[in-house]
């Protein structure tokens, strides 16, 4: 019995995928670690240095941790400004062949077996078409067919692929 429900993404749905994203990956960690790492140093040579070189290294320290998170919300509002399909509402399918996902006369198909992997966090369920590349679905919409779908996702994927919370 195919699923069907309907998705609008927000830029607030499009800001926590990519914090997600880039907070999970290499380089999200490396600049909270140096960011963290310059903080500390900031407070361990204050009274050591001239105060001039500790506001340096606080100031740094900030930047490094404010970055990354403000870059990503004015990237979130682009996307959702710039893109004609992201501005409208997607109609989504989802089945024992894959996932349908269509938006006025476009349309696109994803089997099972060219998922990269479902992940859900506390706010989205992020299916993955590459190791960049994902489908949103904010979990306050898909509302109790969240089980549904995480029941199907788990018979249809190997469990390496699947990371999706009860």
């Amino acid at each position: 019995m195919p699923i069907e429900f309907d998705i609008k993404i927000t830029d607030k749905d499009m800001y926590r995928f990519n914090l997600y994203h880039a907070y999970t990956g290499f380089q999200g960690i490396f600049a909270a670690v140096i960011g963290i790492a310059v903080c500390a140093v900031a407070i361990l040579t204050f009274g050591k240095v001239e105060v001039t070189y500790s506001m340096l290294y606080l100031l740094f320290g900030i930047i490094f941790l404010v970055y990354v998170p403000v870059s990503l919300k004015m990237r979130s509002k682009r996307q959702i400004m710039t893109s004609p399909v992201l501005k409208e509402t997607l109609h989504y399918r989802v089945d024992e062949a894959g996932i349908h996902v269509s938006v006025g006369e476009q349309s696109a198909d994803l089997e099972w077996k060219m998922i990269y992997k479902m992940v859900s966090t506390k706010s989205n369920l992020l299916i993955y078409s590459s190791r960049i590349n994902a489908y949103v679905i904010p979990r306050t919409q898909l509302g109790d067919k969240y089980e549904t779908v995480r029941a199907l996702a788990k018979r249809k994927l190997e469990a390496y692929r699947l990371r999706m919370k009860e």
